[in-house]
């Protein structure tokens, strides 16, 4: 399993990583990571006409789409469409930060798992 991550170097530029999950549990149910910190959840619904400039995230979180994409441009230039049922992992909270616009003009609905 596969989790983008969007972070902040140490000149405060943006950029994309891969993160595999880990999984160190075998259960009947399915495989298992081990269990990550979290301080909170939001369900947030996004307009369709979403199109945010330049800002960092307001906090670490995961952000797991739901039924719709969010197209994000890091500082770097590199652009991800990250696509319903996908997660990002937003630690940009400092710096330029990065770009958000809803895709395909479609109402979004978003869970994010507060880190901090």
């Amino acid at each position: 399993m596969r989790i983008h991550r969007l972070y902040a170097d140490a000149h405060g530029e943006s950029h994309f990583e891969d993160v595999e999950v880990e999984f160190t549990e075998a259960t009947r149910g399915g495989r298992l990571s081990p269990r990550g910190p979290a301080t909170g959840i939001i369900f947030r619904q996004v307009p369709a006409d979403y199109d945010l400039d330049w800002h960092p995230a307001p906090r670490r979180q995961y952000i797991i789409n739901l039924d719709a994409g969010v197209e994000l441009t890091a500082s770097d230039g590199e652009t991800r469409r990250i696509g319903a049922g996908e997660v990002v992992l937003v630690e940009d909270t400092w710096g330029k930060g990065h770009l958000s616009r809803a895709l395909e003009g479609r109402l979004r609905h978003c869970i994010f798992v507060t880190l901090e």
